[in-house]
C-alpha cells in the first residue's frame, strides 16, 4: 500500500443484499493483483475484509472495511458494506464519504429486497451508481434477463457497455457538441466518449451495468478496468459544508487546500485503542499535523497515520486529497465529525443515522458488573453509533436499542467477548401511570404524642380528575382553619405521593386536589405534620376516586409498500391499535396509526416478517389512555406479588 496522487484515486462502496458476493469480489481483485496468493472464502473466514472476530463466526459483513486495490497505477479504495438490513448505518456512513457505488447483483437471484433498498439509498445520497452483475457462471442463468428486471425496475439511465447505441445515446446527453454529433451521425473518439460517459454517470444519467464471476474470476479485470476509466474521479466531487459563521460552501477535493478530513468510522479495538477511519477531502495530511474538532471544541494532534488492508496496516507520513486512511488513538472526536484549520473551521454534515426501533432490556448478568457493562457498551457505541443505551428512570431498566434483533444480538456478542461481560435479556417493562375516573372528599388526620413534643396535622381535600399533567394543587381555607404557611406543605405531601399510586405503585397523574379545611394545635403542629396528613388524605382520597392505570400509547408512522398494506393494517387490531389514516407516497403508503407501547416490542421483526423487510416505521410517544381492566388486573396482581416477596 502506498499514496497516491489525488487523481489516480478513486473511492467506491459496495453495496447490494446479503451473500450477492462483495466480499468475494474485492478477494479477486486482490487475487489478480497478486496482494493474496489464494482466494479467501467468506464461509472459511479467510477473507481480507471479514477480518474481525464476529464476522469470522458468523460468516457474514458486520461493519463497513476498507480494502483499497492498487490496479494499473489506480488506487480503487473499496468500502465492503453489510447486506443485512440491521447494519444499514454502515452503507449510510460509507455513502457519506462522497464515494461512486457498486449494487452487487446475484445473477441467479436478481432483483432482491437488498438491491432495492441499495438503491433507494443512492438515490438517497445522489451516488454515481454501477450495476454489477456476479455469479454469471451459474447454469441456467440468464443475464439478459437480469438486465432487462434492472432497467424495467430502475430505469432507462440503466445500460450495458455492450449496447453501443444505448451507450451513445446517454453520453450524447453529456453536452451540447456531442448531441449535435450524435445527431449529425458522427461517431464519437474514444476520448470524447469516455469523457461522456463518465459525464453521464456523476451526474446519474448513466448506471452502467457490468457482469462477472467473482469466485472463478471470469470478467474481474474488466471490471476493475471500467472502474478505473469510468468511476467519477475525486477532483469532481464537491463536499457540502458549512462554514465558521453557519454559510453553506462545497469544499473542493484539492491537494493544495486547506486540511479537511471526515471522519466516517471508528473502530474501538480494546488492544489498538480507538481508530478513525477518515477522509482526506482537502488538502495534504501529514503525521504530526495539528488539527480542531469544531463539534468538540477540541484540537488533535494526528499521530500514527496509516493506509489499511482490512486488518493490514501500513503507516505513511503524507496523504493527498481524496484518499482514504486510518488514525491512531483521537482523543475528542467520533464517527461524522470534521477536522479542519482552527483558523478556517468547517464542518461537514454528519451522517443521517436510522432511528433505533427495536429495543431489549438488559442486566449484567453477574450484578457487581452493571458499571462495566454501561463502560463497554459506551465503547461500542463509539464503534455502532446506530445503537443506543438508555436508562429508563421510571422503571429503572438499561434498554439497548437498535435496528433488529440481529444488530442487537451481535452488540451483546461483542460485550462478552472483548470486556467479558455477560448480559441477560428481561422483559421490558412499561411506565403505567395511575389516575381517577371519579371524585372523593375525604379527611387526613395525622397525632401523635409520645413524651414531649407532639405532632397534629388535619386536612380536609377534595380530589377530582384534571386535564394538568401532574398535580393541580389550590386552596379555599377560611377563618385559618389552617395556618397559611403550613399550605407548602400540605402540597408537598401531596406531590410526593404522586411518585407512587395505591394500584401498582406508579406514578400518578392528572390530579386535582382541594385543600378546603382543618385544624391546627398551637404547639404541636408544624410543617412535617402537615405534610403526614396530606399523605393519609391522599391514599384515602385516590382510593375513594375510582382510580385506574394508564399505559403509554405510541404514534406510528409506516411506510409500506403497496403489495403489503393490506397485511399491516390487518396486524393493527391483533396490536389492540387502529390505522388512523393514510398517505400515498412513492410506490407505497404512509400508515398513520396508534397502538399501546407494551405490544409494539417486537414491532421492527414483525414488520420486517410481514413485508419482507421493506416496510419501515417510526415511533413516538403520543399520550397515556386507559389500560383495559382485565389486563390492568393483572398488572395490580404482579405489583402486590412483587411487594408481598419483599
Amino acid at each position: 500500500m502506498k499514496g497516491y496522487s489525488t487523481d489516480k484515486i478513486r473511492n467506491i462502496v459496495l453495496l447490494g443484499h446479503g451473500s450477492t458476493g462483495k466480499t468475494t469480489f474485492l478477494e479477486a481483485g486482490l487475487l489478480n493483483t497478486k496482494v493474496i496468493s489464494r482466494l479467501g472464502k467468506v464461509e472459511d473466514g479467510n477473507t481480507v475484509s471479514d477480518y474481525e472476530k464476529m464476522e469470522v463466526e458468523k460468516g457474514y459483513t458486520i461493519n463497513q472495511t476498507l480494502v483499497p486495490v492498487e490496479y494499473k497505477g489506480t488506487k480503487l479504495n473499496f468500502i465492503d458494506t453489510p447486506g443485512f438490513f440491521d447494519f444499514a448505518g454502515e452503507a449510510r456512513a460509507a455513502l457519506s464519504t462522497g464515494a461512486t457505488a457498486i449494487i452487487m447483483v446475484d445473477a441467479s437471484s436478481g432483483i432482491q429486497v437488498g438491491t432495492e433498498k441499495a438503491f433507494d439509498l443512492v438515490k438517497e445520497y445522489n451516488s454515481p451508481t454501477f450495476f454489477v452483475i456476479n455469479k454469471i457462471d451459474k447454469d441456467n442463468i440468464d443475464v439478459d434477463e437480469v438486465v432487462s428486471a434492472l432497467q424495467d425496475k430502475f430505469g432507462s439511465a440503466v445500460v450495458t457497455l455492450e449496447d453501443k447505441d444505448a451507450l451513445d445515446e446517454a453520453v450524447a446527453g453529456a453536452d451540447e457538441e456531442l448531441m449535435e454529433k450524435f445527431f449529425e451521425g458522427e461517431p464519437f473518439t474514444d476520448e470524447e466518449f469516455a469523457h461522456g460517459l463518465a459525464t453521464g454517470i456523476h451526474n446519474g444519467d448513466i448506471m452502467p451495468v457490468l457482469k462477472m464471476s467473482a469466485l472463478k474470476g471470469t470478467g474481474v479485470d474488466e471490471v476493475l478496468d471500467a472502474l478505473c476509466k469510468y468511476v467519477p474521479k475525486v477532483t469532481t466531487v464537491l463536499t457540502p459544508a458549512k462554514n465558521a459563521d453557519g454559510e453553506d460552501i462545497e469544499i473542493e477535493c484539492d491537494p493544495a487546500g486547506d486540511l479537511v478530513l471526515y471522519i466516517f468510522k471508528t473502530l474501538a479495538d480494546p488492544f489498538l485503542g480507538k481508530i478513525s477511519y477518515a477522509k482526506v477531502v482537502s488538502g495534504t495530511l501529514k503525521s504530526g499535523a495539528d488539527v480542531y474538532n469544531p463539534r468538540s471544541e477540541k484540537a488533535e494532534k494526528l499521530g500514527s497515520v496509516f493506509f489499511v488492508r482490512g486488518k493490514a496496516q501500513e503507516m505513511t507520513d503524507k496523504v493527498e486529497a481524496g484518499d482514504m486512511v486510518a488514525l491512531g488513538k483521537l482523543q475528542n472526536t467520533k464517527t461524522g465529525d470534521t477536522l479542519c484549520n482552527k483558523a478556517k473551521q468547517v464542518t461537514i454534515d454528519p451522517v443521517q443515522f436510522p432511528t433505533p426501533c427495536y429495543f431489549l432490556a438488559v442486566e449484567a448478568a453477574d450484578k457487581n458488573e452493571d458499571e462495566k457493562m454501561a463502560q463497554g457498551l459506551s465503547r461500542l457505541m463509539e464503534e455502532d453509533p446506530t445503537f443506543v443505551l438508555e436508562r429508563n428512570a421510571e422503571t429503572h431498566q438499561t434498554l439497548l436499542g437498535g435496528q433488529g434483533d440481529i444488530q442487537l444480538g451481535i452488540i451483546q456478542a461483542k460485550l462478552k467477548d472483548r470486556y467479558g461481560v455477560s448480559v441477560k435479556v428481561v422483559p421490558q417493562k412499561i411506565a403505567y401511570r395511575e389516575t381517577i375516573k371519579g371524585t372523593s372528599d375525604v379527611q387526613g388526620k395525622h397525632k401523635k404524642q409520645s413524651g414531649g413534643a407532639g405532632q397534629y396535622g388535619d386536612v380536609h381535600i377534595r380530589f377530582s380528575p384534571s386535564q394538568e399533567p401532574g398535580l393541580e394543587f389550590s386552596e379555599e381555607l377560611f377563618g385559618g382553619s389552617v395556618p397559611k404557611n403550613y399550605v407548602p406543605a400540605v402540597e408537598k405531601g401531596l406531590l410526593e405521593c404522586m411518585e407512587k399510586g395505591p394500584l401498582a405503585g406508579c406514578k400518578v397523574q392528572n390530579i386535582k386536589a382541594v385543600l378546603y379545611d382543618g385544624s391546627y394545635h398551637e404547639v404541636d403542629s408544624n410543617e412535617v405534620s402537615f405534610k403526614i396528613a396530606a399523605s393519609l388524605a391522599f391514599k384515602k382520597g385516590i382510593v375513594e376516586a375510582r382510580p385506574c392505570l394508564l399505559e403509554p400509547i405510541m404514534k406510528l408512522e409506516i411506510t409500506v409498500p403497496e403489495a403489503y398494506v393490506g397485511a399491516v393494517m390487518g396486524d393493527m387490531p391483533n396490536r389492540r391499535g387502529m390505522v388512523l389514516g393514510m398517505d400515498s407516497t412513492h410506490g407505497g403508503q404512509i400508515l398513520h396509526a396508534e397502538a399501546p407501547q407494551a405490544e409494539l416490542f417486537d414491532y421492527a421483526i414483525a414488520l420486517r416478517s410481514m413485508t419482507q423487510a421493506r416496510g419501515s416505521f417510526t415511533v413516538e410517544f403520543a399520550r397515556y389512555a386507559e389500560l383495559p381492566s382485565n389486563l390492568a388486573d393483572k398488572v395490580i396482581a404482579a405489583y402486590k406479588a412483587s411487594q408481598e416477596e419483599k
